[in-house]
């Protein structure tokens, strides 16, 4: 893969997350806009995104592993900065839903497929996902600066124009220097990747299972922060661009925890640093969780810390224990799964907030993030995996 072809496809991860966040972000000046009181009001309307975002990876997946992944990322850039243009042009709640839902059925494209293309043939996968999931974090950070920066200076619909131009940039530049593709993954020779029947389907179990808690803690937090940041700090920072300043940085020092742990996942066993993540995360959501003012800012980014050094052990598990020839398959069917549960999350978070308060919210996820280490207790050790080819 040329150098400027990898830079595009991490490039396309942070894509991905900025647009699914531009909304979460600019939440109450769209709000404002549509007339609509309280902006809790408005977060079911973007549920279809998320929705589409789990939905659409099993389709997207298929046609990476059999009509070419270089084929569907160029939809993909193509696709998100047409959508985008899309959503920029809305005039009412039900229009904004619906443009919503078309640019996360796009955004659907990256995972099951960006990730599969990326890591083809690397030696260091858990370090290529670390840095390919610091990339996306790095656009979640993006999200939160860009959009305050933006709505200030020329309202919301600014906010989706500027990515959505850069990303059909992205687009011309990706067909210009990635290589094609000598034939689709699904007819090329199987790598050697064999598992029995059992072990696999144990594994795929507990992959989908953590996948979903990851995915609902991702969820709840990365949608629900910026509005957290504005009640907790409030009295502190007002001013929306340093909250959006402030929310970036909570990002930016959380997002290097995926290329510690990704050069981890190379050399260490994966089964005991993935419950030690995820304990962790337990344990910081429900310190956080009365806290106020800078302590609370400062347990943020020990949280986001946690919930951003989860991501890589999902697509590392699938690199690790699934064959090339249909990565983008088994990836396309997680993720359906994991964010079909999670885009719950999204529907959730103004009417639990609403109704319950962030407190209540944050021992929630505490609870959820337990559940997630003791999925990863039926994770196959490193000695049991030895000896299963073994005897394969």
């Amino acid at each position: 893969m040329p150098r400027i072809a990898s830079l595009l496809l991490n490039i396309g991860h942070g894509l991905d997350h900025l647009f699914l966040l531009i909304f979460a972000t600019a939440v109450g000046a769209i709000a404002h806009d549509f007339q609509v009181e309280r902006w809790e009001d408005m977060m079911p309307f973007t549920v279809g995104a998320f929705l589409m975002f789990g939905l659409g990876s099993i389709p997207a997946g298929r046609l990476g592993d059999q009509w070419g992944r270089r084929r569907m990322m160029l939809v993909f850039f193509y696709g998100m900065g047409v959508a985008a243009l899309l959503v920029s042009l809305t005039q009412g709640p039900w229009q904004m839903a619906m443009a919503l839902t078309v640019l996360g059925a796009v955004s659907s494209i990256y995972h099951p497929v960006g990730i599969p293309l990326l890591v083809q043939g690397s030696r260091t996968p858990g370090l290529t996902i670390g840095i390919n999931g610091l990339a996306g974090n790095m656009g979640i950070a993006v999200a939160a600066l860009l959009t305050g920066i933006l709505v200030q200076w020329g309202g919301w619909r600014l906010a989706f124009v500027v990515p959505g131009v850069a990303s059909l940039v992205c687009g011309w530049l990706f067909a210009r220097h990635a290589p094609t593709e000598s034939a689709p993954p699904a007819r090329k020779k199987a790598s050697g990747v064999h598992l029995p029947r059992w072990l696999a389907l144990r594994t795929l179990v507990v992959m989908i299972a953590t996948a979903i808690s990851s995915s609902l803690l991702f969820n709840f937090t990365t949608n629900g922060n910026a509005q957290l940041l504005a009640e907790r700090l409030d009295g502190l920072v007002n001013e929306p661009v340093m909250l959006g300043l402030l929310l970036a940085g909570v990002y930016a020092v959380a997002s290097f925890a995926q290329v510690i742990v990704g050069r981890l996942i190379d050399t260490v066993p994966i089964k005991p640093l993935f419950f030690g993540i995820l304990a962790l995360q337990g344990v910081v959501f429900y310190l956080s969780s009365g806290t106020t003012g800078w302590v609370w800012y400062a347990s943020a980014i020990v949280y986001m810390v946690a919930v951003f050094a989860a991501i890589p052990f999902n697509d590392a598990m699938v690199v690790r224990y699934i064959d090339d020839s249909m990565r983008s398959r088994v990836s396309g069917t997680r993720i359906a799964i994991s964010f079909g549960f999670s885009s719950l999350a999204v529907y959730m978070l103004g009417p639990v907030v609403k109704q319950s308060g962030f407190t209540t919210l944050m021992l929630s996820l505490s609870l959820i993030a337990v559940i997630g280490a003791c999925c990863v207790l039926g994770l196959p050790g490193e000695e049991q995996m030895r000896a299963s080819r073994q005897e394969a």
